[in-house]
């Protein structure tokens, strides 16, 4: 590799991926010009395709208006399962295992219902040290529902000393040392501060021989990681689908539910009318009939226009194909890794994985040994006024999310040049 924009141009004159970027949206600065956008790990770009998708909905929404649910151009009943294959083959499961419903922290607890049922001697959940804010109160709650305290009920795992991410085998170490008392493995697909990925089905194959539930929020993993979930052989796992997935703000989540449980009835679940089995559904009986698999979990009808985003996002990952996605993120976050180390990194320091297959799109920086802004917000805003969009988080990370749909090699050189100049 090379640091100079001609071999940044050239990578991505060779890109076979190149054509995608023309699909959405990129930012203009206030002269006109692209952004440099490298926050779609916190909101993914508008695919151009949206507004077609949406207009449509709304205008059959104003000619039809109640007979849209059957006659619709695309009928608004079971407009959900438009989504469901192109959404199992994102993650690896079979199509009855996943739906789309609800936004993400409301489906972590709908699993936690029915995957988190503490007894008194198993009754711990392990998540990750610092997980995402939304995912430690849910689980903190939950813990506290069932009348136990978090102080003693909630295991997090920490990196060893001087390390920011955590090993696998410690993983491992903890659920087997302390299987009698866990009763819930719960991790981030992609650790959102460092952007360690984790080694799923090691961790999955520990909990199952331990006899503890499964279960993955993947914020940060769908669109991101080629997932397994069904080989895989976790439990549950949600996530939403604003970030790499483009759906739009406040966009709806996913979940999936491995196949073993698809019949199980006698499962606790929190029922609403659209889990109910679609044949009698209208019939408007008073006792829950609940369907197969993970549409059985469903509550309400879902919200047809974010639907809508979503599918128009969809349809271009089919056309990519994920292994493709990820095998030119793998190529980006290793040019960009090259290029901020071949800078003084005495002003900062990377904390994510440098193996690619440990780490999702994203290269985090921290401030390093000499004296420096770099981990503030001020200096993401002064980024900004360079043109560069990316992320801050506290405490201190600066997040840089090279996304394989819409950035480019030559994007990721103009980066790190701007950051060596500033």
């Amino acid at each position: 590799m090379e640091v100079n924009l001609p071999f940044a141009k050239r990578l991505d004159q060779d890109d076979v991926l190149k054509e995608f970027r023309n699909e959405f949206f990129i930012p203009k600065t206030s002269d006109g010009k692209d952004y440099i956008y490298l926050a779609g790990n916190s909101l993914g770009l508008q695919p151009k395709k949206v507004k077609e998708f949406v207009n449509e909905e709304l205008d059959d929404w104003a000619k039809l208006g109640v007979e849209g649910h059957l006659y619709a151009r695309h009928p608004w009943l079971p407009y959900h399962e438009s989504v469901t294959e192109s959404m199992a083959r994102l993650v690896g499961a079979k199509p009855f295992e996943v739906v789309v419903m609800n936004t993400l922290t409301v489906n972590l607890h709908l699993m936690m219902v029915t995957f988190y049922r503490p007894t008194a001697k198993k009754y711990k959940i392990v998540i990750e040290g610092g997980a995402f804010p939304s995912d430690q109160y849910a689980v903190k709650s939950q813990i506290k529902f069932h009348g136990f305290d978090p102080k003693t009920a909630l295991i997090e795992l920490m990196p060893r000393p001087g390390e920011a991410c955590l090993r696998t085998e410690d993983i491992v170490s903890t659920i087997d040392s302390q299987s009698e008392s866990i009763a819930l493995v719960l991790l981030g697909g992609v650790n959102y501060l460092t952007g360690q990925a984790y080694d799923f089905h090691e961790i999955a194959r520990s909990a199952k021989k331990n006899h503890c539930e499964m279960g993955l929020d993947l914020a940060h993993g769908v669109g991101n990681l080629v997932l397994n979930l069904h080989d895989w052989n976790v439990d549950f796992a949600v996530w939403c689908t604003y970030k790499y997935l483009n759906a739009g703000p406040g966009g709806l989540s996913g979940s999936f539910i491995h196949e073993r449980h698809s019949k199980n009835f006698e499962l606790p679940r929190f029922a609403g009318w659209w889990g109910h089995n679609k044949s009698t559904r209208f019939q408007m009986g008073s006792e829950f009939d609940p369907l197969h698999g993970a549409e059985g979990w469903q509550l309400s009808n879902p919200p047809i226009l974010q639907l809508a985003a979503l599918r128009a996002s969809l349809e271009i990952f089919d056309r990519a194909e994920m292994n493709c996605l990820r095998a030119k993120s793998e190529k980006l976050t290793g040019y960009l890794e090259f290029l901020i180390k071949s800078l003084d990194t005495d002003f900062y320091s990377i904390v994510t994985p440098s193996t690619p297959s440990q780490r999702g799109c994203q290269i985090s920086l921290k401030t390093g040994k000499k004296k420096s802004h770099i981990g503030s917000k001020e200096f993401v805003s002064k980024m900004a006024r360079h043109g560069i969009i990316c992320d801050y988080r506290e405490p201190g990370f600066i997040r840089l999310a090279p996304v394989p749909l819409y950035n480019t090699f030559t994007d990721v050189y103009i980066m790190a040049n701007i950051l060596d100049q500033l």
